[in-house]
């Protein structure tokens, strides 16, 4: 049926759909299981029903992939979208799974316009985008790990704490595994713990003397017996857990960076870091930013959906500019990383944040006013598929204008 649109409320188990011809009339409703039979129905289903376009609430995961897969239109509908567009067909605020498939299939219906087409990115871009999201996974696993492992050590034996920059490093989480308790650090000496750093090949270029300094110099743990052993085996096993997970993230770290390396948009991104280490972010950037340009029409678009740009509020005389809550959180912590590594050594990139700094406002808001800045740079390469050059990129010459 010419214009006939669809709507699904996607859950992890079912999935609602509502089906509605070109005048809004209900064709079809149901509940699909999240499982190979109930995605065949579901797809053959609206196939039989000669669906056109499917708006729903997410622009990615299997089901997504499913429906992409069968040659449906699929337009992704933002929550706040779905949450404003309620009221025009319940003015009483009610909600259920069948109402939201029903006024997604509306959208889809008389919206369609305005709503954004998707077009999956490449196995590199998905594969990259898959690395990275692990590996800030992980690195949420290991801060929440080392939180606790700090935890336990300052209730009982807070110079353990301290010996290392980190709880959470190699080194670090080898002295605890060998010195869990003050008991098990008791014969520790200056030699011995030569010896130790030795055999775990220590980098940290800080003397035993001073590293022993450190962990004598704490305060002393009050703990009784039974405590101090129940705390030891707390520390052991936050250890073992973190151990795994260091190792895994410098795992996934070498993946992502030969990854990033063979990405077609990778030479776009990665000339913007002198530090190897932050191949990491240059890789994020490719991952979350995606190789569909179409889905950034402008720079004020691809800076919108990173959280740099400022929501305005108008109404009457009065009008403010509110911070953009509703954004990709993952693209926007990678631009702030972007912009928070290069205020350090990029001339221009330090003068934009300097700027922004001097008319008062906080370390948080010049970072967004310098992403802005950057993301109008870098959506001009990206669309053109151009590496970042400082020798072409205009306000860095007019502030040294002999190059240097």
């Amino acid at each position: 049926m010419e214009g006939t649109a669809a709507g699904i409320d996607w859950a992890s188990e079912l999935h609602a759909l509502c089906v509605v011809d070109a005048e809004g009339k209900r064709l079809a409703e149901g509940l699909f299981s999240h499982d190979e039979a109930g995605l065949r129905s579901l797809v053959a289903r609206m196939q039989e029903l000669g669906v056109e376009r499917c708006a729903i609430e997410r622009p990615d995961g299997l089901l997504v992939d499913r429906l992409t897969d069968a040659g449906l239109t699929v337009l992704p509908v933002h929550p706040n979208a779905l949450k404003a567009t309620r009221p025009r067909y319940e003015a009483a605020g009610g909600k259920s799974d069948g109402f939201d498939a029903f006024v997604l299939a509306e959208l889809a219906r008389t919206d369609s316009h305005r709503l954004r087409e998707l077009r999956p990115d490449s196995d590199e871009t998905r594969a990259l985008r898959a690395l990275t999201r692990a590996r800030e996974d992980l690195v949420g696993a290991r801060v929440r790990l080392a939180n606790e492992l700090r935890a336990q050590l300052d209730a009982f034996w807070p110079g353990a704490a301290r010996v290392f920059a980190t709880v959470d490093s190699a080194i670090a989480l080898a002295f605890l595994e060998r010195y869990p308790s003050p008991a098990d650090a008791r014969g520790l000496g200056e030699r011995r713990l030569e010896g130790f750093l030795s055999r775990h090949r220590y980098s940290g270029r800080r003397p035993a003397g001073e590293l022993l300094a450190r962990l004598r110099s704490a305060p002393e743990g009050r703990a009784g017996a039974l405590e101090t052993e129940a705390r030891r085996g707390a520390v052991l096993g936050l250890v073992a857990a973190l151990r795994p997970i260091v190792d895994q993230i410098a795992e996934l770290a070498s993946q992502i960076a030969g990854a990033v390396r063979a990405h077609p948009d990778g030479r776009v991104f990665l000339p913007l870091f002198k530090d190897p280490k932050s191949t990491i972010t240059a890789a994020r950037l490719v991952a979350e930013i995606g190789d569909d340009r179409s889905r950034y029409p402008t720079s004020e678009a691809l800076a919108a959906d990173a959280g740099m740009s400022p929501v305005a509020r108008e109404s009457g005389k009065r009008k403010v500019a509110a911070f953009r809550w509703a954004c990709d959180k993952r693209l926007r912590d990678a631009v702030s990383c972007l912009a928070d590594s290069t205020r350090h050594h990029h001339p221009w990139a330090r003068e934009v944040y300097a700027r922004a700094r001097s008319r008062g406002l906080d370390h948080p808001h010049a970072i967004r006013i310098l992403g802005r800045a950057w993301l109008r740079v870098l959506w001009r390469c990206w669309q053109d598929r151009v590496p970042y050059d400082p020798a072409l990129h205009g306000n860095l010459r007019r502030l040294r204008p002999t190059g240097g």
